[in-house]
């Protein structure tokens, strides 16, 4: 039978292709190359633009960010998917010319580099600007809820807490009345002896302890939670997974391209706070006196007795997603 064959793998090849070859000339990763490196990575405070002369060479953080946005674009979040991808993808070979950065150097990158990030997503809105790409007139503001590293189980409100308080005295209260029982009786339980209840006890005062250090740290913040893996992140309501460890991330879309304008990461449980600031923020990055919003209604707020007028009703329950697909 006849088919297309490929190479014999123990075959030398006299002239090998080039990484130049690995991809056309319209892919997208050659616009990531280019604007990565019409970056100034000293000025926006990218760790390691400047390098010494002695000690051990760091990687480039252009080379970095390179594979940080190819990541990002691709939903390919994980470090350690991402170091994979440098032995497989040719895209990411070719972008990264056969550089092979280990996991840990991919998450320090990202940890070490928080701010830095925060400009770079700043001057590709400039960019964006510049060439005129958005339109200026028409904005929509939404909040996405994404979802913390931070367990349920370690985030507390108050009443959380107070009711943690509640069932460990009452667990004590058992423990210390098994205690009584084994006094008064003569005919021990079997597996039970005063010394675990004791021990139990005792593991039971000393989580009561714990619960109590983070009653007064929430008392002392002022805040209505804590997180203790994640501190800046809530107990919010998804749509998805109910109640979740969350960050209510606010972003700003512009009509004429469907290009976000800017964002920003809160730790609010609902949007009703977010509308002016938002619009105000996107108003002056665009330039404009003045711009039209559109937002779905957790952006309302009104008093008791007040009612929305129709045409206001009508806006607010208009669906953003449609305008902006």
């Amino acid at each position: 039978m006849r088919y297309v064959e490929g190479y014999d793998r123990k075959q030398q090849l006299l002239l090998p292709e080039s990484i130049e070859e690995y991809i056309t000339t319209d892919n997208p990763v050659r616009f990531i190359e280019a604007y990565i490196d019409g970056l100034d990575m000293a000025k926006l405070g990218f760790r390691y633009a400047v390098t010494e002369d002695t000690g051990r060479k760091p990687y480039d953080p252009a080379d970095l960010l390179k594979l940080y946005l190819y990541g990002y674009l691709n939903k390919t979040r994980s470090s350690r998917q991402l170091e994979k991808a440098t032995y497989r993808n040719l895209e990411l070979i070719w972008l990264l010319r056969k550089l092979h950065p280990d996991h840990k150097t991919i998450a320090d990158f990202r940890k070490d580099n928080t701010q830095a990030l925060k400009k770079m997503c700043r001057e590709f809105t400039l960019l964006c600007h510049h060439f005129k790409l958005f339109g200026g007139e028409l904005i929509a503001i939404d909040g996405s809820k994404f979802s913390a590293v931070n367990h349920n189980n370690r985030s507390f409100t108050k009443k959380k807490l107070l009711k943690l308080l509640q069932e460990i005295d009452a667990k004590i209260a058992a423990y210390l009345n098994g205690l009584d029982q084994q006094d008064q009786i003569e005919t021990k339980i079997p597996g039970v002896t005063a010394a675990s209840l004791q021990e139990k006890i005792t593991q039971l005062q000393a989580h009561k302890a714990e619960v109590e250090k983070l009653q007064a740290q929430l008392e002392a913040s002022g805040e209505t939670q804590i997180s203790l893996t994640d501190p800046d992140s809530r107990l919010m309501q998804t749509a998805a997974f109910g109640t979740d460890v969350c960050y209510n991330v606010q972003i700003v879309t512009d009509a004429k391209h469907k290009l976000i304008v800017t964002h920003e990461v809160t730790n609010d449980h609902n949007d009703r706070n977010q509308l002016s600031h938002m619009a105000t923020q996107a108003k002056e990055i665009l330039g404009v006196d003045e711009i039209e919003a559109t937002a779905d209604t957790g952006y309302f707020k009104k008093n008791r007795n007040q009612t929305m007028p129709r045409s206001e009703h009508h806006l607010l329950h208009s669906d953003t997603r449609e305008l902006f697909q």
